[in-house]
């Protein structure tokens, strides 16, 4: 897309020098579909899939995984298995593997040396080695955020195109081992130009109706708004979940019996496994349409000593198609899913349709998986900050230049949190489902990340301020801890925003002084307040700061860039303190107002003033007793992945709310609530925001009476919500949900509360014709609407007891103190009309998503400081999110830019919208620019994807962009470009 053509040819043949002429593609290679072995069409071809699957941590650390460290806890070295893999692909050009985790590959191949790589460069160009997936890891599709999801795949296939060009491409989405499938991961995937996505788990009863209705392979349309077939993707259930038939696993961990093959010997077997192998096939085709079907031929960290695997399977296809010349129509070979996929495609079936999601997960009658949506709340909370910083560590390397990562503090760089946040998306990483000692890794590497992030970040802000002034994070502000603020007579204060539009934020600075003078970039004073701490935050703290109160103020920063505060202590005597503990009668801003129970102490109604909408809101906290797994219809406890509530009554902790303090102040009143020795909270109403903000504190759970403990809020209201209520997916569009219900089947609903439960990343709602009330939230969590009118959220869980599905520990985090973790965290609340709400939670869920980041430095700025910056040329219009700015190379930045609603959401910004990528940034000339697809490994006109029948056919293409430079975005379309770019 340049203004000249002759300039958009060189760019163009310079991008593909740099990606893909270097690439070790081979003379010869026949990879992809074309290097797909030959089946026989008059006979059932059944597709033997060699695989492993390798969890990037889970009972062991990826560490640990990988040298085959720890085996007294799970014997499992990744190494070894891609070392036996190599060798035993070499000994016959028939045998095939696919692999999938890149985390774990690339570490692999940075070991080995060229004459290795040269023989796996062969093999994977011979096809005989495939990469399916290639993402980073394999990642959770419930309780992620689908940006963290597109980076993590990146980062994946970037690596593969970089070092193995075109044959590295990997063809199949290829999730066998995640609890449940998110609609917007389908999207993805198809936007990234994938043919096909396979799977391993689905709910037991939709299986059931699947096998029987030979619906087990389907077409999923995942998105409503996106005109098909973009968001189209084939989608096939795996026959065993990821594992072999029974009694053909021939790996070192198995104990089926080998192929016994001489006559001569004891126990020669080939013809009871031949025979136990015909029926275990001709069974398990009766349940799919084609004369083809696949059987996964591996599972959890197998291969290890592949000659086990290989010989078996070597001659379990010979004397299998042996019997060929006697009339038998089964047909053996080794193959892929992409192969398997190709049958498909070419068979020219018209498939059934699908459009919901396949939440939630159970694998029997009480067992569902809607646990692991809350599980290790805090490792929730710090993934989704830690992607926050990522995406303003990437921005500042490209805005800061060169000098950013080797600067005045420093090497920094952003590849070590990039690939953190790889790891930690993998489905038992965020999730909350593995081992403890593998969530403190999981944290630990996010933090190292973090603080390669800093010196980058420091170096950046050197560069665009001008001030090289040594500069502080504040990582613990949630609990009011912080040096420098608490300290220091006059500092100033960095807040960086890493969204497209300019952001109001309100901050609030542990701080010792009474009063204090805040100045803006242009030196125009700030209204501030000083509150004295709260006895809640003062508890969670503990012995880490000294602060005795909080400095609230509103801070505003422009598009992508920065804006700087000065503070000035005044005075440093104590606060007086303006708080007062009677339950008050209401509290209210211009937009909003909070009315109270005068005898509860319970919120009791919620105003919006703009629209004179009331609801009576009751809010307050509850737990559900988690089963031990010893009652009479079920053994089946609650644990890190199941949720499973021995009552459908949850008990109240407290009826009443303890009004703790009341501080009414100009730019914040704010209400605290004690329910219990562990659950408190803050209702709390900032000037000029329409938003309500509970900020709730729980923990340590007690669970000395023996009783493990699923804790809740529940917003109980007058909506008439008929047993409807919305939730997003992976943060983008949003799914309704209905309780006791299934889109797809009749459901026998057999846990009326934890059957009812979804994932929500970052908001969901409960609405009527004329009233919509939102819950924003800071991390995933589970949800759900029990009752008419109500809302209910998950906070924390602590149990007592394993749920028998690996993790072999229950879910009881010991916390900083090792008493039991203690959470914090934040609910924004809306009010509205239906139709005016996305106006309202689509923003206030990005700034929770991204939001500013804030350092410090002491005293004041020096003279020629540039207090306030922008990287854009102009705040992005309200519909567009720059989703993406990254360093590709030297002289490339990977942009991507989202149109944030749906399709029909908004009367105002549904609307396709047009972005000028010449007039995107401030400091970047922008040379030239070319799409992508959505995973950056594929140039966007190369982007070819198999055709397919469905019940509902395919819209033609629409126009496009105007101009060259000019980029239209339709509803919930993400598009992506490699920028040429220079600095200015």
């Amino acid at each position: 897309m340049a203004s000249e053509p002759w300039l958009h040819i060189s760019l163009l043949l310079l991008f593909c020098f740099s990606l893909v002429f270097s690439l070790p593609t081979g003379r010869n290679s026949i990879c992809g579909y074309k290097s797909c072995p030959a089946t026989k069409p008059s006979m059932l071809n059944v597709h033997l899939v060699p695989h492993t699957h390798d969890d990037v941590g889970w009972l062991k650390t990826v560490d640990q995984y990988f040298y085959g460290d720890r085996n007294n806890i799970q014997h499992a070295g990744v190494q070894y298995i891609l070392d036996s893999v190599i060798d035993q692909l070499q000994k016959d050009p028939a045998r095939r593997f696919i692999y999938v985790e890149t985390a774990f590959f690339y570490r692999w191949w940075r070991q080995q040396n060229q004459n290795t790589r040269r023989i796996v460069t062969q093999l994977v160009n011979e096809g005989r080695l495939e990469f399916i997936n290639g993402g980073w890891c394999m990642s959770d599709e419930a309780t992620t955020h689908y940006s963290a999801v597109i980076d993590q795949m990146t980062l994946g296939l970037r690596f593969l195109n970089d070092t193995f060009g075109e044959c590295g491409r990997p063809r199949v989405a290829w999730h066998i081992d995640p609890f449940g499938h998110a609609r917007e991961h389908a999207s993805i995937f198809a936007q990234m130009g994938y043919d096909g996505f396979f799977f391993g788990r689905l709910d037991y009863q939709d299986k059931d109706r699947r096998m029987k209705t030979k619906e087990m392979e389907m077409l999923w349309r995942a998105s409503e708004s996106l005109t098909p077939p973009i968001a189209d993707l084939f989608t096939g259930v795996l026959p065993n979940g990821y594992n072999p038939p029974e009694g053909f696993c021939w790996d070192q961990s198995c104990d089926d019996a080998p192929i016994r093959d001489d006559p001569d010997l004891e126990d020669y077997n080939v013809d009871e496994i031949v025979q136990k192998f015909l029926n275990a096939s001709h069974k398990q085709a009766d349940y799919y349409k084609t004369n083809h079907i696949i059987m996964t031929m591996g599972s959890d960290f197998q291969y290890e000593n592949a000659n086990l695997w290989y010989k078996n399977m070597d001659k379990l296809i010979k004397y299998v198609n042996a019997l060929q010349a006697k009339g038998s129509k089964l047909n053996v070979l080794y193959s892929t899913p992409s192969c398997y996929l190709q049958e498909l495609n070419l068979a020219n079936f018209t498939w059934p349709m699908k459009t919901d999601d396949f939440f939630p997960y159970a694998d029997d009658a009480h067992d569902f998986w809607t646990g692991y949506f809350t599980s290790r709340p805090a490792l929730k909370l710090y993934e989704r900050l830690s992607n926050s910083r990522l995406q303003t560590c990437n921005q500042l390397e490209v805005l800061g230049g060169p000098t950013s990562t080797s600067g005045p503090f420093g090497e920094g760089d952003s590849d070590t949190m990039r690939r953190a946040m790889g790891v930690a998306q993998h489905h038992d990483a965020v999730s909350g489902t593995e081992k403890q000692h593998v969530a403190n890794d999981y944290a630990r590497r996010l933090a190292t990340g973090w603080a390669h992030c800093e010196v980058l970040v420091s170096n950046s802000l050197a560069v665009l301020s001008g001030s090289e002034a040594p500069r502080v994070f504040c990582e613990n502000l949630n609990i009011s801890v912080c040096p420098l603020t608490e300290s220091s007579h006059k500092f100033s204060m960095n807040v960086y925003n890493p969204l497209g539009r300019t952001v109001r934020w309100p901050v609030r600075l542990p701080v010792n002084g009474s009063v204090y003078n805040v100045t803006d970039a242009n030196g125009k004073a700030v209204d501030s307040e000083v509150i004295p701490l709260s006895k809640s935050r003062k508890e969670v703290r503990q012995n880490r700061g000294f602060a005795k109160s909080e400095l609230v103020f509103q801070v505003e920063a422009p598009p992508l860039g920065y804006s700087t505060y000065i503070i000035s202590m005044v005075q440093d005597q104590p606060p007086v303190s303006r708080s007062k503990n009677a339950v008050p009668s209401s509290i209210q801003n211009k937009f909003l107002k909070v009315t109270f129970d005068s005898t509860t102490g319970l919120l009791s109604s919620l105003t919006n003033l703009e629209t004179q909408q009331t609801i009576r809101l009751t809010q307050n906290f509850f737990w559900y007793n988690a089963s031990a797994g010893n009652n009479k219809e079920s053994h089946q406890p609650s644990g890190a992945y199941i949720f499973r509530p021995n009552s459908s009554d949850p008990f109240i902790i407290s009826k009443t709310a303890e009004i703790q303090a009341v501080s009414l102040y100009n730019s914040v009143q704010e209400v605290t609530q004690r329910f219990s020795p562990w659950v408190s909270q803050v209702v709390r109403l900032y000037e000029d925001r329409r938003e309500l903000e509970l900020e709730w504190t729980v923990g340590p759970v007690p669970v000395e009476d023996g009783l493990g403990k699923e804790v809740i809020t529940r917003l109980d209201t007058d909506i008439q919500s008929s047993g409807y209520f919305y939730t997003d997916s992976n943060g983008r569009e949003v799914l309704e949900r209905r309780k006791d219900y299934r889109p797809t089947w009749d459901l026998k609903q057999t846990e009326p509360i934890a059957g009812n439960y979804y994932p929500i990343n970052s908001r969901a709602y409960i609405k009527d014709d004329k009233r919509q009330l939102t819950v924003v939230t800071d991390r995933s969590q589970g949800a759900s609407s029990i009752y008419n009118g109500s809302l209910e959220i998950m906070l924390h869980r602590r149990l007592l007891y394993d749920d028998f599905r690996g993790v072999g520990e229950p879910l009881s985090e010991p916390g900083e103190f090792a008493h039991g973790l203690v959470a914090r965290g934040r609910l924004l609340l809306t009010l509205s009309p239906p139709e005016a709400a996305a106006d309202l939670h689509r923003p206030l869920a990005q700034s929770m998503v991204l939001q500013p980041l804030l350092s410090f430095q002491d005293g004041a700025p020096s003279p020629g400081t540039k207090l306030e910056f922008s990287g854009l040329q102009a705040a992005l219009p309200p519909a567009v999110h720059l989703l993406t700015v990254s360093q590709w190379d030297q002289d490339s930045v990977l942009v991507r830019l989202e149109h944030q609603y749906q399709a029909k959401e908004s009367k105002t910004h549904s609307q396709p919208v047009t972005v000028n990528l010449q007039k995107l940034f401030s400091t970047l000339q922008v040379l030239g620019a070319s799409e992508m697809s959505l995973g950056a490994n594929q140039w966007k006109e190369d982007m070819i994807r198999l055709h397919w029948n469905t019940e509902k056919d395919a819209l033609p293409p629409t126009a496009r962009d105007p101009s060259s430079w000019e980029v239209t975005l339709k509803p919930m379309e993400i598009r992506t470009f490699l920028l040429r770019v220079r600095l200015l």
